[in-house]
Parts: structure tokens; sequence; C-alpha cells
């Protein structure tokens, strides 16, 4: 496999071309949303200039629409490891298709059943499910952690994991410390229970190649914008659950799944993009490869040379912050763990507060993000409230000297 082609890379993201004060800005904001490429962009607007119309029409543009959206499914089906692309639902974000994910299961529980959540998690993953258990009657148990590294206390998880479990609620990875679950292994210890697993693979969709049928979890939601699309979220599930849950929705809608998941007229230019997306990441894998692969493969081949790319930049980026006075990084430091965490890395400085260190990287033209970054039920959990973290997050087209540039940026922060 070639070299990771950096510079070919960022050529296609216009973004990155923006300057601050004469120089080029640095993106470590993607945790909290990607940059996006010309092939997406260009699809986004290609289907609003071409093929705008709502679906279901015997009119040539609706047509368009409909094939448009059933190549998108089998898009994300090959980006999941989804068998069945009737599987794939489209909605506003992993957010709102949790909410109404939890609205559905909440009717199959009753009082004494009980719902585990996370530590770990952004808590899109943990206040639905604490919602509907209220609602429901259910208990709710949260896994705890293991603070010195932030990565999930399995011990603890087996300790409240019972018979009464009706939901594991789970995230592949955290997007604030970056530390990847032991999916499968999860999903294994809640199914010999009989509990469902529900995974949020939002942070992990750019970094690693999601895997739902090795994974052998239930049902998984993601959001496009992380992994390159637009703004738009994803789910899916097993076919069964899907087909029997209640969902409610419009009298003239089709009961049968996805349609019956899917409330009122869809983002259709934000369909094509997250399908526009899937296919960047595939061309990249197929020339990285330098043959013709299926889609799944071409994918295979891109995260793996993404994989090691983020590693070796994140690796970087933990030396250059551990060699700088006051910094204290948040979860998984050891060079020899990589595989264990994404590159997005939280750090708090011992005499200033998170915001102004932010806001010095801002002005210094470095975006950054700074608090919980919604991962609350893990800044609560290492006391880090009110203030929380600074977080940079590295994607693929980032470089190695834009991490110098962080270092040496952070080495000059006022007295």
């Amino acid at each position: 496999m070639l070299e990771f082609p950096i510079a070919q890379t960022r050529d296609r993201f216009p973004a990155l071309s923006r300057q601050i004060d004469g120089r080029p800005a640095v993106f470590f904001d993607g945790p909290a949303g990607s940059q996006t490429p010309r092939e997406v962009i260009a699809t986004v607007s290609r289907y609003l200039e071409q093929h705008n119309a709502n679906v279901g029409g015997a009119f040539q543009t609706s047509v368009e629409s409909d094939e448009m959206i059933e190549q998108a499914r089998r898009a994300l089906a090959d980006f999941l490891g989804m068998g069945d692309p009737d599987t794939i639902v489209f909605g506003a974000n992993m957010t709102s298709l949790t909410f109404m994910l939890s609205r559905a299961l909440e009717s199959t529980w009753q009082a004494g059943d009980e719902i585990l959540v996370t530590r770990l998690d952004h808590d899109a993953n943990v206040t639905p499910w604490v919602l509907a258990a209220q609602r429901a009657g259910a208990n709710v148990q949260h896994i705890g952690i293991n603070p010195e590294d932030c990565t999930l206390d399995l011990d603890d998880f087996t300790a409240k994991l019972s018979k009464r479990t009706r939901l594991v609620a789970i995230g592949a990875a955290s997007n604030l410390v970056g530390t990847i679950n032991p999916i499968a292994e999860i999903s294994r210890r809640a199914h010999e229970v009989g509990a469902l697993v529900f995974v949020d693979a939002v942070h992990y969709a750019p970094h690693r190649l999601i895997d739902f049928e090795a994974w052998d979890c239930d049902l998984l939601a993601c959001s496009a914008y992380k992994f390159f699309g637009p703004h738009i979220g994803i789910l899916t599930g097993r076919k069964n659950l899907l087909d029997e849950l209640p969902t409610g929705h419009l009298r003239p809608v089709h009961d049968r799944t996805p349609d019956r998941w899917m409330h009122g007229t869809q983002n259709h230019e934000g369909i094509a993009g997250a399908a526009a997306a899937v296919d960047y990441l595939a061309g990249l894998g197929r020339d990285l490869a330098s043959k013709d692969l299926s889609r799944r493969e071409s994918l295979r081949a891109a995260f793996c040379a993404i994989e090691t790319h983020e590693t070796s930049l994140c690796k970087q980026m933990l030396e250059g912050l551990r060699s700088l006075r006051d910094i204290r990084v948040w979860g998984i430091i050891d060079p020899d763990r990589g595989d264990q965490r994404t590159p997005t890395v939280s750090f708090t400085h011992a005499r200033l507060a998170s915001p102004k260190v932010a806001s010095f990287l801002g002005e210094h033209g470095i975006f950054s993000w700074e608090g919980n970054s919604y991962a609350l039920p893990l800044t609560e959990a290492l006391d880090l409230e009110p203030d929380g973290v600074v977080r940079v997050g590295l994607l693929h087209y980032n470089t190695a000297e834009e991490v110098d540039r962080l270092i040496e940026t952070l080495a000059t922060l006022p007295a």
C-alpha cells in the first residue's frame, strides 16, 4: 500500500485553505464536525440543481430521487457493515434518532427492568435512555470508568448486568478522550442475559471501520457530518427489531422498514451527500490499494491507512503535550496503546481555565473546543466541571506540521 497521500488529500478539502491572520487555519475541531471534500459538496449541489423533488412521483426528478435514496442506503449499509440496505434509516442527527428510538423501546419496558448507560458517553447516549426509563418505571444503572486512563470499568459492567437488564447503551469511542470500547465483548455479555445493545458510533465513524455484524450489536446510530458528509443522521439495526418496535407514523406511510421510521420529508440533498462521503472514503481506499475492490473492501483499505496516519499524529501530539509544563492529558497516554483510542485528545492546564486556553489557541488560528463537548457524564465523573477540558481532534487531513504548531503555541501561553 502507498504512503498516505496527505498533500493530495488536503487538496480535496476546500475549507483547509482558510487563513487566519495570514497563516493557514489548523482544523483540530473535527470531533464536533469534520470538513467536507469537494465531491461531497458537488453532489449536494448537483442534487439541488438537477434532481430536487419529493419521492414517490411518476416523473423524472422524483424517480431520480427515489433511486438516489436507494443507492445511498446501499452505500451506508456498506459503510456500517450491514447486509440489508433496507435497515438504513435517515434522520436529522444521531441525537434525534436516539430520542425517537428510546420512545419506541420504552413501550417494551416495565417496572423493575434495568437500563445500563456509561459514565464515558456523550449525553446523547445517556439522557434519552434515562428519560425513557423514567417514563416506563425502569431503573438506570451507570457503568463506571477507570479514571486513571478513562476506560470503561468492565468489572463494574459485569456486576451490574443481570437478567433484568433490557438495554446496554454504549459508545464505540469516547468523543472527549478517544477511548475505544470492546463492543463485540460487551454485546456478547449483554446477549447472555437477554439484553439489547445500542451503539453510538458517531465519534468512531471517521477513524475506524464500523462493523455492525462483527460487533453483534442490535441497534446503532451515527452522523454523517462527523465522517466528511453533511448534517444528517443514520440509524440501523436488526430487521426484526425495526419491523416490530412501535413507531407511530402518518396513515399514508407504509408500515415497513425503513419507511415506518422516517417521519416526514427527508433531507434528500443530505442523503446524497452522505453517500458521497462514503464513496469519497472508498475511493481513497481504492487509490491506496492500487486495485479495484468492492466498496466494503475499499473502505477497509482506507481505514487501515487512516488509522496508521492518525495514530502516528496522535503519538506525536501526546509526546509534545507531555513535554509542556502545567498540561495534563486525560485518557490513554501510553504510546503502545494507540489501537485502544482515537486521536482525540483532551487536556487541562494547571493555571489557566480551559476557555482561556481555547481562546488563546483560536487567536493563533488553531481551532479547538473547550468545556465538556456534551460528554457531561465523563467530565462530572472526573470532577472537571464547570470549565471542562480543551479538546483537540485529529482527522486524516491533519498534518505533523500542524501538531508541531499546536505544541509551539501552547508553549507560549501567558504566565
